[in-house]
């Protein structure tokens, strides 16, 4: 058995973690957002949560795949999330709708400059990691026009 290749694990692994990261991020801003648009907003959030957690699940099971280990305990995540934390407490909806478009879209940025050195090692966390990031930046789109409406 071969050693996974310390870039692919090192990529993968970040991108656990961001992942873990924004789907309690958004799932938080599901529970407390209130304002206008809020049944959209509530709804839109639980479908970006499904999706980012099934990423995550996709993203450790790959690892798993090519023996490297995941970790995302609740320690790990909280010490190497580069996702920017969310503001607590009730959140209007414009604010929260911006909050998750730019983490959504700050994931999918990190994501999506690993691909280059990933893909020289494993095209096919390579090929995992840009469905990924294209799913990530649909949603930040849809939030974003759904600002720009709300403004």
């Amino acid at each position: 058995m071969t050693q996974p290749n310390p870039v692919v694990v090192k990529a993968l692994q970040q991108a656990l973690v961001d992942l873990t990261d924004l789907s309690l991020q958004a799932k938080q801003a599901h529970w407390n957002i209130a304002g206008s648009g809020f049944r959209s907003l509530h709804l839109h959030l639980d479908e970006i949560v499904d999706e980012v957690r099934l990423a995550a699940d996709d993203v450790a099971e790959r690892m798993t795949a090519i023996q490297a280990i995941p970790d995302g305990r609740a320690a790990t995540v909280a010490a190497d999330s580069q996702v920017e934390p969310i503001d607590g407490g009730v959140l209007p909806t414009d604010k929260a709708t911006v909050m998750i478009q730019e983490r959504l879209e700050g994931v999918a940025n990190r994501i999506k400059a690993t691909l280059d050195e990933v893909d020289e090692y494993d095209h096919l966390s390579n090929d995992m990691l840009i469905g990924i990031a294209t799913g990530l930046e649909k949603h930040a789109w849809m939030l974003r026009v759904s600002a720009e409406e709300q403004a």
